[in-house]
């Protein structure tokens, strides 16, 4: 980490930075010539900082602000290390901080932690997740009282519909994307292919599929902050948030996944297209884990906006073979590559909560040895089916009680998101939903 910041002596000033609950970078502006003492011993700031709400203030009856003093964690550099930040004019590293107790514990209430003790259950099997993400989101003016698309760059004209895999649509905004991969180049960010998707100057970009889940997370988080970052040096925001238009499809962040044995062989793959007993163990446990996870995978007021029947987001709780209407859908292809994409996410998640779910509900699967029910076919929107919980307070009180939750994530940290989602929704059923639009629009 050091000999980045002396090969890159443009450098002046350094952010070190934490993901809190709701995925947002909280840390300090450090100037570069200190940069060695952060590398060394870390940093610190109170735990309370990484269980804040939406718009970034304690939580009223959080135990980590006054019940114990509002105590400092300390806050050390993850093994990404330094990297630049593109989107800011001045030369700027970023370093990746996670927090942990003053005698070396992790802290429970840090979500990259969380993430992290789903991945030693894997390892304790002699199992690795390969995982990949794909992230959409809106390239939007809202320079003005009304959100709209910007105007393309290159005509001056502005998109009136959704055009699917359009280039033309691509094109317009062409010089955008083509700094935002080279951006990805600088940040080591495995960005890969870019497609224009349903909704109004909406997108999609994958990102390469990793074998270090903690990683795959870690570029998905970095990835949302580039991206936003980019578009307003480009003079427009760009938003992962789940439902800005009324009228078109809102954006997910689906995972795919695999998993490895010792030999790094693929435990889905039977070599046909059904796959193994253990991928249908772990699409048990997915299942299983839907209704008490989908406060992970809908964190917000805006999130259940998308949820509705018929508009790309499932509703309904299912499984199928090569079907976008399920909620855990079986790609087909060649069988070495057997996996598991998981579609209920929406754009405005935290990366590191949402691995831990699927991952952490995969491997409660795998462990118990569950059946799932036969896989659907046609449209699940049609179906019969168990319902993922369809408004903000279901989710909050499913996801505090359910025991599938309880074998993923920490204790204190369900309390927590619990405290902070409730307070959110306090506030917010005060609000319009355009002054809902306005807080989200640029913090998830």
């Amino acid at each position: 980490m050091k000999n980045w910041l002396r090969k890159n002596p443009q450098v002046r000033t350094i952010r070190v930075a934490a993901a809190d609950l709701n995925g947002q970078a909280r840390g300090k502006r450090v100037p570069s010539r200190y940069a060695d003492k952060v590398v060394e011993d870390g940093t610190r700031f109170p735990m309370s900082v990484l269980n804040l709400d939406i718009w970034g203030e304690d939580i009223d009856d959080s135990p980590l602000v006054l019940e114990s003093g509002d105590r400092d964690g300390v806050l050390k550099p993850t093994e990404r290390g330094f990297m630049p930040m593109p989107w800011l004019d001045a030369p700027t590293a970023l370093l990746p901080i996670w927090m942990f107790h003053e005698d070396g514990r992790p802290f429970g209430g840090d979500p990259r932690h969380a993430l992290h003790a789903v991945l030693q259950r894997y390892k304790a099997r002699g199992l690795t997740p390969v995982c990949a993400v794909e992230l959409e989101f809106f390239l939007i003016d809202d320079s003005g009282r009304k959100l709209q698309v910007p105007p393309s760059p290159r005509s001056g004209k502005r998109r009136v519909a959704g055009e699917i895999l359009s280039l033309r649509a691509l094109d317009q905004f062409d010089t955008f994307f083509t700094d935002l991969y080279d951006a990805c180049e600088e940040m080591d960010i495995p960005a890969d292919t870019a497609i224009s998707e349903a909704g109004l100057g909406q997108f999609e970009i994958n990102l390469m599929h990793c074998d270090d889940a903690l990683r795959a997370a870690d570029d998905a988080w970095l990835f949302k902050m580039l991206v936003k970052g980019m578009a307003r040096k480009h003079g427009f925001a760009a938003s992962f948030m789940a439902k800005p238009y009324e009228d078109y499809a809102g954006s997910g962040l689906h995972i795919h996944f695999s998993v490895l044995d010792d030999d790094g062989n693929n435990v889905f793959d039977n070599g046909g297209e059904d796959g193994t007993d253990t991928l249908r163990h772990a699409v048990a446990g997915c299942l299983k884990a839907m209704p008490g996870s989908a406060l992970v995978f809908a964190p917000h007021a805006n999130s259940f906006d998308r949820m509705v029947p018929d508009s790309h987001a499932p509703t309904g709780i299912s499984w199928a073979y090569e079907n976008r209407t399920a909620a855990i859908r079986i790609p087909s292809g060649n069988p070495a590559a057997r996996r598991i994409e998981h579609r209920v996410s929406g754009g405005d998640v935290n990366p590191y909560l949402m691995m831990a779910a699927v991952l952490g509900a995969a491997i409660n699967g795998i462990e118990d040895a569950q059946d799932p029910p036969a896989p659907i076919t046609g449209n699940a929107y049609a179906a019969d089916l168990p319902q993922i919980p369809g408004d903000w307070k279901t989710a909050v009180d499913v996801f505090e009680k359910d025991p599938e939750v309880a074998r993923i994530f920490p204790a204190d940290l369900i309390r927590n998101f619990v405290l902070t989602k409730r307070q959110e929704m306090h506030y917010m059923k005060e609000l319009t939903p355009a002054e809902q639009v306005s807080i989200y629009l640029d913090t998830v």
